[in-house]
């Protein structure tokens, strides 16, 4: 296993648009077996999946993955304290994307108004 100080080692996330449950072990540092028990444990972790089970992961995934493997391996949340920190956060970002479209729709509306005021 990676030490907490060996995270900024981590490999760059190449271009891909999917990678294989072993590619994705090399890029976060943790073996095939976690990457499988971290997807019963975190509702975020969804990869496609094809014949044979085969799984593949999108670069997203593996945005969350390294985001859970930091708060359970460097920050030492237990399994339900990250999966309420993940769920935290995407609650908190959701409000903030419907907070900037609700602005937008406010914005708009007051330039048809000022066109029908003309």
């Amino acid at each position: 296993m990676l030490e907490a100080k060996n995270n900024d080692e981590l490999p760059v996330i190449p271009g891909k648009r999917y990678f294989t449950i072993g590619e994705v072990a090399e890029l976060c540092g943790v073996k095939p077996h976690v990457l499988r028990y971290w997807e019963q444990e975190f509702p975020q972790l969804k990869p496609v999946k094809r014949r044979g089970n085969r799984r593949y992961y999108q670069r997203q995934d593996v945005i969350v993955i390294r985001q859970i493997r930091a708060l359970l391996y460097e920050q030492g949340f237990t399994i339900g304290g990250a999966r309420n920190k993940l769920q935290g956060e995407e609650a908190r970002s959701d409000v903030t994307h419907s907070q900037q479209i609700v602005r937008q729709l406010r914005m708009e509306l007051e330039d048809v108004l000022r066109i029908l005021r003309r």
